[in-house]
C-alpha cells in the first residue's frame, strides 16, 4: 500500500494533522478508539485551549522553539474551528476554555474533519518497524492478525509521551527519534500530584485553599489540595513540571499577604479568643490544627505581639516541604522533555536528519502549563506539519 503521509498516533495532534495534511493520508493507532486523552481531559469536558496562550507558557530546552507554530495557528484559529462545528464552550478560569458538553465533541469534530479530507484511520494497528531507503519510508504494520507493508513519502510521529500508560502510552516516539539520529532530553512526569511517604496530610485530606506554590524558582498562584497521598490541586500540578526529585517545594499559604493585618485587627476586637480559633476564621480549620504544634500556635490573640504575629505569618508564607516523589506517569497529564528541538524545524516540525519525517505534539520537548496549553501545542504543531506536507505535495505536482 502506498500513501503520501503516514501518521503514527490518533491522539489530538495526530487527528488534527490528518485533517489538514492533504489527500492520501493514513493514521494508525494501537488503541481501540481515537483521542482517548481528549475524552478524559478536563473532567470529561476537554480544556481544549487557553485564551492567553503564548510561548512563555511552555517549558523547553529551547524556550523560543514553540513561537513559530503557536503564532501561525493560534488559540483563536482553533476556537473558530470549534464555532464552525457548533460546539458550545465557556471560560472556566484563567482563560481556560472548556466544552459545555462532552469532550467527545472534540473527537467527533476531528474525525469529521478527517472524513472531509478523505484521510483513513486504522485502529488496533501497531508499528512493527520503520525504515527509509533514500526514496520513501517503509512501515511494517501489524493489523488484524496480519502484517501489512505501507510505503509513505512522509511520516508524522504523533504518539505522545509516557504519560498514562494504562491508556496505551509508550516511548515509541523516542525510539523512532533515536533511530533517525535525534537526541532526547530528560523526560519526567508532569502536571502530576506529589506524594509523601509518611502521609503527613491524611488528617486534612480534601482540604483546599489558595496558595502560591514554588518549585525550581517558578511560582504559581492557584489552589492547593491536601490528599491522603500528599499534595494535589492546580498549584501542585503546575510546579510539578519544574520539580526534580530530592528538591523542596515552597508553599505560601498567605499569597495576598493579608494575614498579618487581619490578625492584628482581630486582636483589637477578639483579643481574649484563642489564636488558633481566630486563625481558623482565616484559613481551613484542619490546616490550622495540623500546624498548631510545629508553629507553636498557643495562647490568646492578646498574648501575641506584632513580632510574634509577623513570625507566624512569615512561617505560613514560607512552608518548605520535601515530597518523596510524584504519582508518576500513571496519573501525569503530560511528559516533560522528549525529542530535542535542536534537529527539528520550528516552522514545519520536520527532522533535519531525515526529510519527510515530522515530530508533533507531546513527544517533542515542548511542554505546556496546566490549562489547555498542551492541547494548543498539539493543534499548532500539527498544523505546522500538515501545511508543510500539503504545500510540498502541491509543489510536486507536475505542470501541464
Amino acid at each position: 500500500m502506498n500513501v503520501n503521509t503516514l501518521i503514527l498516533g490518533a491522539g489530538a495532534a495526530g487527528l488534527m494533522c490528518a485533517a489538514h495534511a492533504g489527500p492520501d493520508t493514513l493514521v494508525i493507532d494501537h488503541a481501540k478508539k481515537p483521542g482517548e486523552k481528549i475524552r478524559i481531559s478536563g473532567g470529561g469536558r476537554c480544556n481544549f485551549t487557553n485564551m492567553y496562550c503564548e510561548a512563555g507558557n511552555f517549558l523547553s530546552e529551547n524556550k523560543h522553539f514553540a513561537k513559530s507554530a503557536l503564532s501561525r495557528y493560534t488559540q483563536w484559529d482553533f476556537v473558530d474551528l470549534i464555532a464552525q462545528h457548533g460546539i458550545a464552550y465557556h471560560e472556566k478560569t484563567l482563560g481556560q476554555l472548556f466544552c459545555d458538553g462532552k469532550a467527545t465533541q472534540i473527537i467527533d469534530m476531528l474525525l469529521s474533519e478527517m472524513q472531509r479530507a478523505e484521510a483513513t484511520l486504522w485502529l488496533q494497528t501497531s508499528l512493527v518497524s520503520l525504515s527509509h531507503d533514500g526514496a520513501a519510508f517503509t512501515a511494517i504494520l501489524e493489523r488484524e492478525g496480519a502484517r501489512k507493508t505501507v510505503s509513505a513519502k512522509n511520516v508524522v510521529v504523533a504518539t505522545g509521551g509516557k504519560s498514562i500508560p494504562k491508556m496505551g502510552a509508550t516511548g515509541l516516539a523516542y525510539d523512532i527519534a533515536q533511530q533517525f539520529g535525534h537526541r532526547l532530553t530528560e523526560t519526567r512526569p508532569a502536571l502530576v500530584p506529589f506524594t509523601f511517604s509518611d502521609a503527613p496530610f491524611a488528617s486534612m485530606s480534601g482540604t483546599a485553599l489558595p496558595t502560591r506554590a514554588t518549585a525550581g524558582g517558578v511560582s504559581f498562584d492557584e489552589a492547593t489540595l491536601f490528599t491522603h497521598r500528599g499534595l494535589s490541586g492546580p498549584a501542585m500540578l503546575q510546579i510539578s513540571s519544574y520539580w526534580h526529585e530530592g528538591e523542596e517545594i515552597i508553599l505560601n499559604l498567605d499569597p495576598e499577604s493579608t494575614l498579618f493585618e487581619a490578625l492584628r485587627a482581630q486582636r483589637q476586637t477578639a483579643g481574649r479568643k484563642q489564636l488558633t480559633t481566630e486563625l481558623a476564621r482565616l484559613m481551613p480549620s484542619k490546616l490550622v490544627d495540623h500546624l498548631t504544634t510545629p508553629l507553636a500556635l498557643k495562647g490568646t490573640l492578646a498574648d501575641q505581639s506584632d513580632a510574634r504575629l509577623s513570625e507566624i505569618t512569615q512561617a505560613l508564607q514560607n512552608w518548605r516541604l520535601k515530597p518523596t516523589a510524584t504519582e508518576g506517569y500513571r496519573t501525569a497529564e503530560v511528559t516533560v522533555g522528549g525529542v530535542s528541538t535542536e534537529a527539528l524545524n520550528s516552522r514545519d516540525m520536520m527532522s533535519a536528519n531525515q526529510a519527510g519525517l515530522y515530530f508533533i505534539g507531546e513527544c517533542v520537548d515542548v511542554t505546556g502549563w496546566l490549562g489547555g496549553f498542551n492541547f494548543q501545542w498539539a493543534w499548532s504543531s500539527a498544523m505546522a506539519a500538515a501545511r508543510a506536507i500539503q504545500a510540498h505535495a502541491q509543489n510536486s505536482v507536475p505542470t501541464k
